[in-house]
């Protein structure tokens, strides 16, 4: 890793702010998007960038702003990476979002997120605090080899049973859905069913396949050719270098995955769930209302 002094931390507007302390991941997930040349990394994407500087950004930045809203992080690396077990950045940042009275959301992995669930409880009962954990494989065995230095899935299931245990609201990426790896209905409905289980709110699926674009395409072909001999081809010669990549019984799967949050009372539609993610609670800090006599 190295370091670097950034000049912001916080974009976005309105009632939910983004920041990423990190750029990179260690986790070596076989699809990472991130990875994708658009990004515009300058270093190699293991050599993690670190924001040195991010908690004194934040505080200034959230000193000087009146009213709360929801700060999120890790939508594009992982929060929770090997490095934060070292330089608890995440948490300095957490510490200041509670200081200040704002929202959190975090979307991770990693179960390093549990060093924090004492400080993630005070955010919840202070103002609000969602975790959300992404979900793509029940199988272990698979599990290790498309995400392999990360926890597997079960061990994510156990933290989003933690979360709950203190009323800590969940959300679960269910995504990528690989094409002729992970997109059969007993993984889905297994997933589904251990949401339900730990109580989640609300699930996140675009659809039942993965997006690829250059630099991530290639790093994942390498992976099929490691992992999937033959799938390559199989690839190439159904979707070529199409950027979305649907599974052949997408509809089934999504007809499956809609049909078990509905009976359950899971948000589902993406626009709800991000709606209930960006929410902030209370109305503390609207201007008071000018009472007449009247």
């Amino acid at each position: 890793m190295h370091f670097v002094e950034a000049r912001g931390i916080l974009n976005g507007s309105g009632s939910y702010l983004g920041m990423n302390i990190y750029r990179g991941c260690t986790h070596g997930c076989i699809y990472c998007d991130s990875r994708s040349t658009c990004y515009r990394f300058t270093h190699p994407f293991e050599d993690i960038e670190v924001k040195q500087n991010a908690p004194e950004l934040l505080e200034k930045a959230l000193r000087s702003k009146r009213k709360k809203c929801m700060i999120g992080t890790g939508a594009m690396s992982d929060p929770y990476m090997h490095c934060e077990t070292q330089l608890r950045l995440t948490r300095k940042c957490l510490e200041i979002i509670h200081k200040y009275g704002f929202g959190a959301a975090i979307q991770t992995k990693s179960d390093r997120i549990l060093d924090d669930i004492d400080l993630i409880d005070r955010i919840n009962r202070a103002s609000k605090c969602v975790v959300q954990m992404a979900l793509t494989t029940y199988d272990d065995e698979l599990c290790h080899i498309i995400e392999p230095n990360v926890c597997d899935t079960k061990r994510r299931i156990e933290v989003l049973r933690q979360m709950q245990e203190r009323g800590i609201p969940t959300v679960v990426w269910l995504s990528p859905i690989l094409p002729f790896i992970n997109d059969t209905e007993d993984n889905i409905s297994t997933i589904l069913n251990e949401c339900v289980k730990a109580g989640v709110k609300a699930v996140i699926c675009f659809g039942m396949g993965v997006t690829l674009r250059e630099g991530d395409r290639e790093y994942f072909y390498a992976a099929l050719d490691r992992h999937f001999h033959g799938l390559r081809e199989r690839y190439i010669k159904r979707y070529g270098n199409a950027y979305e990549l649907p599974s052949p019984d997408s509809a089934a799967l999504m007809g499956l995955f809609r049909k078990i949050c509905s009976e359950n009372g899971i948000i589902y539609e993406p626009r709800k769930c991000f709606e209930y993610i960006a929410e902030f609670p209370g109305k503390e800090d609207e201007e008071p209302v000018q009472m007449s006599l009247f």
